[in-house]
């Protein structure tokens, strides 16, 4: 693998059973470190399953999913874990927060599983609470009466803001954001793409980006349409 390369799939199939069509099929794909790559797709197109195919959380039929020189499908499911937990800031498309932790103790959570993270994070700003604080001033989400919150009492638009500091706390070298706009409304939308972008460029951090709203492709360096992109449909026909 190029040490350039961020992602590399080389036959990469999967489906959810044997007796079912295949849901996904990339003959090859490759991303580069410190990309920004826009994936599109209509709804069902599979845009979901493929993020979960290169955090590790699912894994292929056939083929190989290789990240950061690390052929993930080859490793145990505590060792993918352990990869995703250092390597992979996630931004749900639900946000997975914890409803029972404040605003604060969510963005710092990834650290509680990543000492890779958490030296980063302390580098950085001294301490994990300075980072989570620069992360959601950005966000304008750093208020006293907002960050000892329950996550429970937000608005979705504030939700996905606390979601998206916690998967860019500690700086981890794949951000990969699964429709991270949706709840935003356009001035926020700016913000947020402006510190994406940000915190990316300083990471080095490669950016997988995936939304069904095509306007927002210009801003990024590459743009993938999966219909264009996956085998498994043309092959189903």
């Amino acid at each position: 693998m190029p040490q350039t390369a961020a992602i590399l799939l080389k036959d990469l199939r999967f489906g959810w059973r044997k007796n079912l069509p295949e849901v996904l099929h990339i003959a090859d794909l490759e991303v580069l470190r410190g990309e920004r790559i826009f994936i599109g797709g209509a709804s069902g197109s599979g845009k979901s399953t493929l993020l979960a195919l290169l955090a590790g959380v699912n894994l292929p039929t056939r083929g190989e999913v290789t990240v950061l020189g690390e052929t993930i499908n080859r490793l145990s499911g505590a060792r993918r874990d352990h990869f995703r937990s250092d390597h992979i800031g996630f931004v749900f498309q639900l946000f997975n927060l914890i409803p029972y932790l404040s605003v604060l103790e969510n963005v710092t959570l990834p650290c509680r599983f990543s000492q890779l993270r958490k030296q980063k994070a302390t580098e950085s700003s001294g301490d994990l609470h300075a980072e989570a604080m620069r992360l959601l001033t950005h966000l304008d989400m750093a208020h006293e009466s907002l960050i000892h919150r329950p996550v429970t009492e937000l608005s979705v638009g504030q939700q996905q803001r606390v979601a998206t500091a916690r998967a860019l706390i500690g700086a981890p070298e794949i951000i990969i954001a699964d429709e991270p706009t949706s709840a935003l409304d356009s001035d926020m939308r700016q913000a947020f793409l402006r510190l994406l972008f940000q915190e990316c460029d300083e990471s080095g951090s490669t950016l997988l980006f995936v939304s069904h709203d095509r306007q927002l492709a210009s801003l990024f360096e590459r743009h993938i349409a999966l219909d264009e992109l996956n085998q498994a449909d043309r092959e189903g026909l």
